[in-house]
């Protein structure tokens, strides 16, 4: 009968690795060395200012479209602002050229596709 010889040899001993005791030490592990401090705020600087718009988007709350109110900013086009209120509107160009788009506006016939909401009261009203 033959007899099997089986060594063991545990795998960290096999491939020479040691697994370390010793802590990570807390200070920064990086090669940045003095540039850690680059990104670090600076105190004289004062508080941050607001970086994007000072009092926000002119929005006009005046704004109907075939009855209901919606919410809408100065300049923006007719066509999304009727959009948003899911009314219906035929486009077939979008740049003013063929006029499918009419609408009603404070009683002015004009094209959703090219008109921008004004600042004042906006009373929208779509023709078909």
């Amino acid at each position: 009968m033959k007899k099997a010889f089986l060594l063991f040899i545990p795998a960290v001993a096999a491939f020479g690795v040691v697994p370390s005791t010793s802590r990570i030490n807390a200070v920064s592990t990086t090669k940045l060395g003095g540039w850690m401090d680059a990104f670090k705020n600076d105190e004289n600087l004062g508080k941050p200012q607001n970086a994007g718009l000072t009092n926000g988007p002119r929005t006009n709350d005046n704004v109907t479209v075939n009855g209901k109110p919606v919410k809408a900013v100065v300049g923006q086009k007719v066509a999304v602002v009727a959009a948003t209120a899911r009314a219906k509107i035929s486009y077939d160009c979008r740049n003013g050229d063929c006029g499918t788009c009419m609408v009603n506006i404070n009683g002015r016939k004009v094209k959703a596709c090219q008109q921008v909401i004004p600042p004042g009261k906006c009373v929208i009203n779509t023709l078909s």
